[in-house]
C-alpha cells in the first residue's frame, strides 16, 4: 500500500514542527553541496585517469635505450668488426 498525498503532507508538516524550517533548510544546502563536491571529485578523477592513459600511450619503446651502456658499447664493436670482415 502506497502513502497517498494526504499522509505525506501531514508527515511533512510533523517533520517541519520537529526540526524547524531552518535545520531543514541547512540540512538540504548540505546534502546540495555533498553531491556537488562528489560530482567535481569523479570528474577530476576521471580527468587524471584519461591523462595518465595518453601519458602511457605515447612512450615510445625505445629498446636500446634500456640497454646498460656496456652492451651497446660491445653490440656496436661486434657490428663493426662484422662490417670490416664481409
Amino acid at each position: 500500500m502506497k502513502p497517498g498525498i494526504w499522509e505525506l503532507l501531514i508527515l511533512l508538516v510533523i517533520i517541519l514542527l520537529l526540526f524547524g524550517t531552518k535545520k531543514l533548510r541547512n540540512a538540504g544546502g548540505d546534502i546540495g553541496s555533498a553531491f556537488k563536491n562528489f560530482k567535481k571529485a569523479v570528474k577530476d578523477e576521471d580527468k587524471q585517469a584519461a591523462d595518465k592513459n595518453v601519458e602511457d600511450q605515447s612512450e615510445d619503446a625505445d629498446f636500446d635505450n634500456n640497454r646498460p651502456r656496456q652492451e651497446q658499447a660491445e653490440q656496436s664493436s661486434t657490428d663493426n668488426n662484422q662490417d670490416k670482415q664481409s
